[in-house]
């Protein structure tokens, strides 16, 4: 009687553990099935946001662009104006938001799916897999949007430096939390291969 009580509890600690351990191994201690859904999601939001700005205002310009030469002349006029001109504002902000938060959501979620793909293909986590994922990314918008080469070539700069920057953030961090880190292992791992090779010749 007493282990079959024992055995619900037993396997609840033993899945609280699991996940606790792969939390702990896990880029920002946030296991990738949980990050990768927020990461996007975050990068959706920000698009939709700049969208609605950018499109709202691009959409007023071009409103008042294509009626200026028929201006209202009366107040009933002008209240009309104005009212088919929020509405050309709102639907030009929405529409502009919903494909920039896309544009942002697929290069951001592409991003972070290159960075998981290079950390399970090299069975490590450290800033050299997020180097990677963001000269890949910044690379691949250059050639999607066939940049220039002296543009492309900022576009590379700027993916290598924010891979570079957010790579060792998070090592930092996972370093703090007790992470192992795969440059660290390498580097540790050399040393250790030196010193017995120096004893080896002495």
């Amino acid at each position: 009687m007493n282990m079959e009580e024992s055995t619900p509890a037993a396997s609840l600690e033993a899945v609280a553990n699991h996940t606790t351990d792969t939390s702990h191994e896990s880029r920002l201690s946030i296991p990738f099935s949980i990050r990768f859904p927020a990461a996007t999601t975050l990068a959706f939001i920000t698009g939709l946001s700049l969208g609605l700005s950018h499109g709202s205002k691009t959409a007023g310009l071009r409103f008042r662009a294509e009626n200026s030469h028929r201006f209202p002349t009366t107040s009933t006029g002008w209240y009309l104006y104005h009212k088919s001109k929020n509405y050309h504002m709102m639907l030009g902000g929405i529409k502009e938001g919903v494909k920039m938060g896309a544009k942002i959501s697929f290069w951001g979620g592409g991003f972070f799916l290159v960075e998981e793909a290079i950390d399970r293909l090299r069975r490590t986590k450290d800033f050299f897999s997020t180097l990677i994922a963001g000269l890949s990314i910044s690379g691949g918008f250059s050639a999607w949007n066939r940049f220039p080469l002296p543009t492309a070539g900022r576009t590379i700069k700027a993916g290598l430096y924010g891979g570079l920057a957010f790579g060792l953030a998070q090592d930092a961090l996972g370093l703090a939390r007790g992470r192992r880190l795969g440059c660290v292992d390498f580097l540790l791992g050399n040393k250790d291969q030196m010193m017995e090779d120096g004893g080896k010749i002495t």
